[in-house]
């Protein structure tokens, strides 16, 4: 796949999975619509973000799904009950 220079994820697993790697002290929603949209650019349906800024990296992982909203997997996900 060819885009411009605009695209430039981190990690892209097997066309299957998007990583997006940060190093800041707290994620905001920007960089989670970054992750959102080269998930629709590429019709990938999985991504993580994943931020080593984080006291504890458990604290720095976000999952996305394309199509899902952040609400959405929240509710579905909620935290302490993922398996």
């Amino acid at each position: 796949m060819t885009f411009d220079e605009a695209f430039r994820a981190d990690l892209w697993v097997a066309a299957k999975v998007i990583v997006e790697l940060k190093s800041i002290e707290q994620l905001n929603n920007a960089h989670r619509k970054q992750l959102q949209t080269y998930l629709r650019l590429t019709g990938v349906k999985l991504g993580y973000l994943l931020n080593f800024g984080a006291a504890l990296m458990k604290d720095g992982i976000v999952r996305a799904v394309n199509g899902l909203e952040e609400t959405e997997t929240r509710r579905r996900h909620p935290r302490g009950e993922r398996k």
